[in-house]
């Protein structure tokens, strides 16, 4: 007689009913029935018809981290009313705090805060059903500056999944965020390179093998931290360590101003953006490059743009500059 299973039921429903009697208390239960899961799964995944996706657990938090990760890191996202930091404001902020070392290998988790704030404004409609963040969860509510700033204050980096969008909101709410290293998770790891499909959280989690709880702040760390960590195969460095790497390293941001209306198209093309002034910076196409780009970009500019021995505005960035607004 053929035996079948019925893979919507959990793993402890699908055995013999003396066994889940006898399954029925205690941790050794849960652990069983829990490798009972996963075995299902791994027959599932051995067919070759099915990808599963495991739920993503949170890191636990250690008090004492291990001393030979002496670094501190901290991954931080926001949830905010709206894009503009100029206008709009953060309603969440998570936070998890994590240790590494000089080589970019991840330690312990070491504290995790999230926070509600409520705003000035009503939360747009497009903002609750994107958080799923409600006027009524952050009636009265505050970020609790003590705890943010225990966390935040030592750490030697900070990394959010968007720099460019998390710290101009981060430095117009707290000058706890001014003087800090940032990272970004999305421009500075080549994750085309590493296999993935996309860069956005959710791409990279899945293909990871997971899912999680996406857009509340904490949760969305915690996603981020895993993915950091995980090489895929063929892979020895992890995207971390590619991370940390490009954070030493100092880049070069040229502003092509006064550039001919003509070669606007050939400035598109080489991966120059436009900046209208309004955020500070010089009213050009704009380009940022590794700072051993830098000769071979001016040779560029004055040969094919400009056709004279022009002096275009540089900028020097470290993880000290870049990210800020303007």
């Amino acid at each position: 007689m053929t035996s079948q299973l019925d893979f919507f039921a959990s793993a402890a429903a699908r055995l013999p009913k003396a066994e889940r009697a006898r399954k029925a208390g205690g941790g050794e239960a849960a652990q069983k029935a829990a490798g009972d899961d996963e075995a299902l799964a791994g027959y599932l995944e051995a067919t070759g018809n099915y990808r599963v996706l495991r739920k993503l657990q949170p890191r636990q938090v250690v008090e004492r981290p291990r001393p030979e990760f002496p670094r501190r890191g901290i991954i931080l996202d926001t949830e905010t009313t709206g894009l503009n930091h100029r206008t709009d404001e953060i309603i969440e902020i998570g936070v998890i705090a994590f240790t590494f070392d000089d080589q970019g290998a991840i330690g312990d988790v070491t504290g995790i805060y999230g926070g509600l704030r409520q705003p000035g404004i009503a939360i747009p409609d497009e903002i609750t059903r994107l958080t799923g963040i409600t006027d009524d969860m952050v009636a009265g509510q505050t970020i609790d500056m003590a705890r943010l700033t225990s966390l935040v204050a030592g750490a030697d980096l900070i990394i959010a999944h968007n720099a460019g969008f998390d710290r101009p909101f981060c430095e117009v709410f707290s000058p706890l965020f001014h003087d800090k290293a940032w990272a970004c998770s999305v421009s500075e790891i080549d994750w085309r390179a590493r296999g993935f499909e996309g860069n956005k959280l959710g791409y990279l989690i899945g293909q990871s093998g997971y899912f999680h709880e996406g857009h509340r702040a904490v949760d969305d760390c915690f996603a981020l931290l895993e993915v950091l960590e995980r090489t895929r195969p063929g892979q020895t460095d992890t995207p971390f360590m590619e991370l940390y790497q490009a954070s030493l390293r100092a880049r070069i941001r040229i502003y092509a101003e006064n550039s001919p209306f003509d070669m606007k198209d050939h400035l598109k093309k080489r991966g120059y953006r436009w900046s209208d002034g309004s955020d500070g910076r010089p009213k050009s196409w704009w380009v940022e490059l590794p700072e051993e780009k830098l000769e071979e970009e001016l040779h560029f500019l004055r040969t094919e743009i400009y056709r004279w021995d022009a002096d275009p505005t540089i900028r020097r960035l470290t993880a000290f500059d870049r990210f800020r607004a303007g």
